[in-house]
């Protein structure tokens, strides 16, 4: 039997009657490289997110019986790894802790390269001001590009509810996104009015 052939579906059933290593095995190679990927898109640390990974698969093995066929099995492992994940950052708190002046090296002689690079900093400072559930949604949907029924299907809630949140969601990040831009905004004209004062 060729095990790289298998479905994801075909390797759960026959890992749970079997419990032989091999199928298992074959899930942690398709999957291990994405599921630390997403790790790594949460905490930022490549040991952490080795970590992270780790901790998951061995959660996957504890709780492969359980998985039912509703589910695709990469969705059922996206869930777990996105609950994983969102439980972790609210123990460690670590999604509030972003340097404000990290990357703030832009090359001075480009001005367009530079005001995008602070814009993306922006963007990504309010990311990390946001709930740890509103950030894994928006992910989903604009980083991982899942479509509305498979976030619905992670997530284990509606379609309807899963529109909602991400309005909600898109709303909140809009607010803290433009709050920090005219907080920033403020402080530069400051500063620049200080320098170029007449004394």
């Amino acid at each position: 039997m060729n095990v790289k052939k298998l479905t994801d579906e075909q390797l759960v059933a026959l890992f749970i009657d079997t419990q032989k290593n091999l199928y298992f095995e074959q899930l942690y190679d398709r999957y291990s490289d994405k599921v630390y990927r997403k790790c790594l898109s949460f905490v930022k640390d490549d040991a952490k997110a080795e970590d992270f990974t780790h901790d998951i698969f061995l959660k996957l093995v504890l709780n492969l019986s359980s998985y039912k066929e509703t589910a695709k099995f990469s969705t059922w492992l996206y869930s777990i790894t996105y609950n994983y994940c969102i439980d972790q950052t609210r123990i460690s708190k670590k999604y509030s802790e972003v340097g404000l002046d990290d990357n703030f090296d832009a090359p001075d002689d480009d001005d367009d390269a530079q005001m995008a690079e602070l814009e993306a900093q922006q963007l990504n400072k309010a990311m990390q001001q946001i709930l740890p559930e509103e950030k894994s949604i928006l992910m989903m949907k604009y980083q991982d590009d899942l479509s509305i029924k498979e976030i619905s299907e992670s997530l284990d809630i509606s379609e309807s509810a899963v529109k909602m949140r991400l309005l909600r969601a898109k709303e909140k990040l809009r607010k803290v996104y433009l709050e920090g831009v005219l907080f920033w905004g403020v402080v530069i004209a400051k500063l620049v009015s200080l320098f170029f004062r007449n004394d």
